[in-house]
């Protein structure tokens, strides 16, 4: 299933962005490539989610609807959602410095998250 969602852009220092009718989606890059790479894989892993969870997704708004300012700009982001894919998790062990742990755990990041955004973005 392909979607289209705007994403709204906030250009400060490095980029991130939003998706204003997907709660909790955001992305980040240093280049508006990244962003959109960024952006396209964190829509595709949330809306894949969501559908699979059985929660009804908001329906796109019209970009002309959206406010921007002088920081800010839009983009629509495709996302290709294929439901067939086997999802299935898998436990894998890996090996990482402590000082990387350590840090990662202060920032409260999600290690399954991470490496598997990582793995897709190094794949795709």
């Amino acid at each position: 299933m392909i979607f289209y969602y705007p994403l709204l852009i906030h250009d400060d220092d490095g980029y991130w962005g939003e998706f204003p009718d997907v709660e909790g989606c955001h992305a980040q890059g240093d280049t508006i490539d990244e962003i959109i790479e960024d952006a396209t894989l964190a829509l595709e892993l949330h809306l894949s989610e969501m559908l699979k969870d059985g929660e009804k997704l908001n329906s796109p708004s019209d970009i002309k609807s959206i406010k921007t300012d002088k920081n800010t700009f839009l983009s629509l982001i495709r996302a290709d959602v294929n439901l067939n894919k086997d999802n299935k998790s898998v436990r894998k062990t890996l090996t990482i410095p402590s000082w990387l742990n350590d840090r990662a755990v202060e920032m409260n990041i999600n290690f399954s998250k991470t490496l598997q955004e990582a793995l897709t973005r190094k794949i795709i």
